[in-house]
């Protein structure tokens, strides 16, 4: 099985740069704007984008995403409106992979074989369901895996020797690095441990790693890319939404320029990360 995230990070690292992957949260503000969030992302920059599913009780969200959550929700955002959305912008682009980041409790609620077969149709890549542990994997990522969809886990600072295996067993597409513990947006990562991280799981996996939780500016995306395959920001992106809403959520410009600025940034500073460290 070859997935478009095996294509992309392939090409990249022909390439010698790593990927910018980018996390919205889908319906935030309201539909048509995250759609047009999407189909900017490419556009801006983005290599792979993070599909955030939306939903009202997340364990590891910072508040700029809880809120991002429940301004979606609130808009009447679902899971099948994210399905949705994702097969809208493949009309558009079919090459960019997408990654549906999110807890399990909605794709259990909407049925697990019929959350799939929608997924694979939507043009949906990846999965990355943060409280799932690979103690449950015949629950999704098995599943996941036989549908034609990565599974891309999670692995943490406290992820030590002895554990890593386990999580990157059934592990495809990528890993996902988190540069710190606690919440996402919490702190900014201190790249000398990030960089040793990420040698240290690369010893266990022929798989890219992917850094994420804290990355915020073109310098930050530049110093995590000089070590690691490919640099995720996602509170940035919900901030850079954010700020464009006034008090009582209306929209005061437009968010999807708002975060091809940003974007835009970002991505050079991703792009400049193999040449600075070469």
């Amino acid at each position: 099985m070859t997935t478009r995230i095996d294509r992309r990070m392939a090409k990249l690292k022909a390439e010698g740069r790593p990927a910018l992957v980018t996390y919205f949260m889908a319906g935030d503000p309201d539909y048509d704007s995250s759609l047009a969030i999407m189909r900017t992302l490419p556009r801006a920059g983005s290599d792979v984008i993070e599909l955030g599913m939306p939903f009202s009780d997340p364990m590891a969200d910072g508040p700029a995403i809880q809120a991002a959550g429940l301004r979606a929700l609130k808009g009447g955002q679902t899971l099948a409106k994210t399905l949705d959305m994702a097969r809208a912008f493949r009309t558009g682009d079919a090459e960019t992979p997408i990654v549906l980041m999110g807890y399990y409790n909605p794709i259990y609620i909407y049925g697990v074989d019929r959350f799939l077969a929608d997924a694979v149709d939507a043009g949906i890549d990846g999965l990355i369901v943060v409280d799932l542990p690979p103690e449950m994997d015949d629950e999704l990522c098995l599943p996941a895996i036989r549908a034609g969809i990565n599974f891309i886990r999670l692995a943490t600072p406290t992820t030590d020797d002895r554990r890593l295996p386990t999580v990157l067993n059934n592990t495809s597409g990528f890993v996902y690095y988190v540069s710190m513990t606690g919440i996402t947006g919490s702190a900014l990562p201190d790249t000398t441990k990030v960089a040793a991280a990420v040698k240290r799981i690369k010893a266990h996996t022929g798989l890219p790693v992917c850094v994420g939780f804290g990355v915020k500016t073109a310098e930050q995306a530049r110093a995590i890319g000089a070590s690691a395959d490919g640099v995720v920001v996602g509170t940035a992106i919900v901030n850079a939404v954010a700020s464009v809403l006034g008090p009582k959520g209306e929209k005061t410009a437009d968010p999807a320029e708002a975060v091809a600025t940003l974007v835009s940034g970002l991505a050079q500073g991703v792009r400049s990360a193999r040449l600075a460290s070469a």
